[in-house]
């Protein structure tokens, strides 16, 4: 879905957000106030490895899975 605002719908663990077209994977982690270096990302059913985030951008109907990594033993 695109409106006139160049915005899309994404889903982020099953919740419905909006962003940029075109937004980038890292850029959107940021808007969503999380840090990249704890988190794991499946992007449409797919594990992102975090060599590939800065390639991803965003586009309508997208699907992620965003899991914060928390160490402890």
């Amino acid at each position: 879905m695109l409106n006139a605002t160049n915005k899309i719908e994404i889903r982020v663990n099953g919740e419905s957000h909006t962003c940029l077209a075109k937004t980038a994977l890292p850029d959107l982690l940021t808007q969503l106030k999380l840090n990249p270096r704890l988190i794991a990302v499946e992007y449409n059913g797919e594990i992102l490895h975090r060599q590939y985030w800065t390639d991803t951008q965003m586009q309508s109907g997208d699907r992620l899975e965003i899991v914060t990594i928390v160490g402890g033993g």
